[in-house]
């Protein structure tokens, strides 16, 4: 944040701080009894220059924001997630939690224009998923690092180019979705439906073509997305896996051992594609890009999860461009060709540098372009 914080606060006014937030790009705000706000910024945690809020200021933020039922349940959870929006300024996926017996909070910026494919610099080959009738695509990352972005333009695409009902279920909402070819049916978690589980055994029920589970966090919601996949609907959803074959391997290990090898033969016959995504510093300094692993499951994939020797995807991936697949380093050396992240990005972004070093290097002769 700028030197205008201290001329544009006399007293702390959420409202106002949101919108400056947004105006310069911050992408979360961090709010702590005791302590300044902070904000982050191109992924960049950074301390504000106001000063630390006070329990009345915190009390003032939830008046101000936070919606009538969503305060009810404060006093009873220790953790509450909801959305809010701020007409003209933005939309917010919020979280209050408790930190040493005292209330805060994290709010998360979510613009109200869904971003496009092109936009992001996803990879167009992702268009081709929206052409699919059934089966499990996943996409995955840590924390923060734009799967609900990438999936909200992918079903963007859909609703430009497909005659489909969408239903999405989420906690919370991020995005909002407008009916353009497609219908969309969005259910929040806790107002619309009690359970990811539940939400989907009932949209089963709602004659949906796709469905969207906000996340995969239990062997039940699984369970019931691979069900879903079965039975002749394609169905999104995100994990916080950073490849393919560890979103695999997480999928299979969430359920016992005795149970693993029929899930590991449903995920053969369903999954087809995974996403892997990192957010890595342009070289404009204009903000972060995605880079992406992508696995596209082919008849050699389904043989080797089916014969569990999952490990043998890897090379798939790197060897699989013709598929349209591709592993993160050749991602992130086609960012550093098109000029969009510098060599030295990708090496600091890679998992293995030495790897990416050598890609780098037959790329460009040992030109540095850093």
């Amino acid at each position: 944040m700028r030197e205008q914080e201290n001329s544009y606060f006399q007293q702390f006014d959420i409202e106002a701080f949101l919108q400056l937030s947004v105006s310069q790009g911050i992408s979360d705000v961090h709010l702590r009894i005791n302590a300044p706000p902070m904000v982050r910024k191109d992924g960049i945690m950074m301390k504000t220059k106001l000063a630390p809020l006070t329990a009345e200021d915190m009390n003032q933020v939830i008046e101000k924001i936070v919606p009538q039922e969503v305060r009810a349940k404060i006093s009873t959870n220790y953790d509450v997630d909801f959305s809010i929006e701020m007409p003209g300024v933005s939309r917010f996926r919020a979280n209050i939690l408790h930190d040493l017996g005292k209330i805060g909070m994290v709010l998360r910026v979510v613009p109200f224009e869904v971003p496009s494919i092109e936009a992001l610099s996803l990879p167009p080959i992702l268009k081709n998923f929206t052409g699919l009738n059934n089966g499990l695509i996943l996409v995955t990352g840590p924390t923060g690092s734009g799967k609900s972005t990438t999936l909200a333009s992918i079903l963007d695409y859909l609703n430009q180019k497909y005659q489909k009902h969408i239903i999405s279920l989420e906690d919370p909402i991020e995005f909002i979705h407008t009916n353009k070819k497609c219908i969309f049916t969005q259910r929040q978690l806790g107002i619309d439906t009690d359970s990811f589980p539940n939400g989907l055994k009932y949209a089963l029920r709602q004659d949906p073509d796709i469905i969207l589970i906000g996340e995969m966090r239990d062997r039940e919601t699984i369970s019931s997305a691979l069900k879903a996949a079965e039975t002749g609907h394609l169905v999104f959803s995100t994990l916080h896996t950073t490849d393919a074959v560890q979103t695999i391997n997480r999928i299979i290990n969430a359920f016992e051992p005795h149970e693993r090898e029929p899930i590991r033969l449903q995920i053969a016959a369903t999954l087809q594609g995974t996403i892997a995504q990192k957010l890595v510093k342009r070289a404009d300094n204009k903000g972060r890009i995605p880079a992406t692993e992508l696995l596209v499951v082919t008849p050699a994939v389904r043989d080797y999860i089916a014969r569990d020797e999952i490990e043998k995807i890897y090379e798939l991936v790197k060897a699989g461009d013709y598929n349209g697949m591709m592993s993160m380093n050749i991602s992130l050396l086609r960012l550093v060709q098109t000029g969009l992240i510098t060599q030295e990005t990708a090496l600091q972004s890679s998992d293995t540098p030495t790897e990416m070093e050598i890609l780098l290097k037959g790329a460009y002769h040992g030109v540095n372009n850093s």
